[in-house]
């Protein structure tokens, strides 16, 4: 194919209950992954995704669950196109699925892999009362600096998330976080507004996961990348498994440099397809990229996807 696609994975946040069972209804292949997922997690992902239930918001259950929505979309693409993208990448959690996208992970190991590190994540925050919240408005420097100057008062907040200009997501003390809400509206802030987090990810306050998390991941990664994966920590691409290795425990807590990554790579893709629930980073995207930014959500949206590479592709 003579057009350069970018493939993108959205992170937690982007979950929905019903996601992914179009993509189960209709395809047997989409149905077998979830049941091998099931299988070695031992996770019921049927009632996980298709019931009213109170897991899906709950890290260790949350990040499966979108990977897995995340790989079933991708493969049901791929199957059907035989593209193999330029670069992957993904919000957060959606790293690993990118890493999926990018052949370093088998798309089961990796929905075990995240349901470990969401274990991880819920255990260093666990007897701590942390959380996220989004400001809106505000340069990276104001949100830097309110933060960096309430540490040295003794609280626990730290700009986490670069997701575009003017959006930024900060985590911390959950109390910490609350009193921040004034500080930042009195700089300007158009927004100011905790998120429905069960974490506090990206920050100082998950070091405790970094060292099981390597440890897992020396044991399922592969050394065969068919294409680069970006990564959160650097906003640059990686292709092998010792630089997997060295960035993906980092990522744990160092921020997520979404915006810096999309202008890095922006000349050297023709549009972006975002695989899984919704098109959160198609929002994101809009105000860095005039490139197409495609999604692949259902099993509608999934052939309309195609239709407009085809297409794409065509006038390139």
């Amino acid at each position: 194919m003579s057009i350069k696609c970018a493939f993108l994975f959205p992170g937690q946040g982007s979950q929905a209950m019903g996601m992914g069972q179009d993509f189960f209804n209709n395809s047997e292949v989409a149905k077998q992954l979830l049941q091998d997922a099931s299988e070695r997690t031992g996770i019921d992902f049927e009632t996980l995704l298709f019931e009213e239930n109170d897991k899906l918001a709950q890290t260790e259950y949350t990040q499966p669950a979108i990977l897995l929505v995340g790989a079933m979309a991708h493969r049901l693409f791929t199957d059907a196109t035989g593209i193999t993208p330029a670069l992957t990448m993904g919000h957060s959690l959606g790293e690993f699925t990118a890493l999926v996208a990018s052949g370093a992970l088998d798309a089961v190991d990796a929905v075990a892999l995240v349901n470990l590190r969401g274990q991880l994540m819920a255990k260093a925050c666990e007897n701590k009362e942390v959380g996220m919240l989004v400001s809106l408005g505000l340069s990276d420097e104001q949100v830097e600096e309110i933060c960096a100057s309430q540490r040295t008062k003794g609280m626990e907040v730290w700009a986490v998330n670069y997701n575009a200009q003017g959006q930024i997501v900060i985590a911390g003390i959950k109390k910490d976080l609350e009193l921040l809400v004034p500080l930042l509206k009195d700089a300007g802030a158009k927004r100011a507004m905790l998120l429905d987090m069960s974490v506090a990810s990206h920050c100082p306050l998950l070091e405790s996961a970094s060292t099981p998390l390597e440890a897992k991941l020396q044991e399922i990664l592969k050394d065969e990348f068919i294409a680069p994966v970006v990564s959160n920590v650097t906003a640059k691409t990686y292709s092998t498994k010792n630089e997997a290795l060295a960035l993906l425990p980092q990522q744990l807590v160092k921020p997520v440099l979404y915006k810096h990554s999309i202008a890095n790579i922006d000349d050297d893709v023709d549009c972006y397809i975002e695989f899984g629930h919704g098109n959160v980073l198609k929002g994101l995207n809009r105000k860095a990229t005039k490139k197409p930014h495609f999604n692949v959500s259902d099993m509608a949206s999934l052939e309309a996807t195609i239709e407009a590479i085809e297409t794409l592709s065509k006038s390139a």
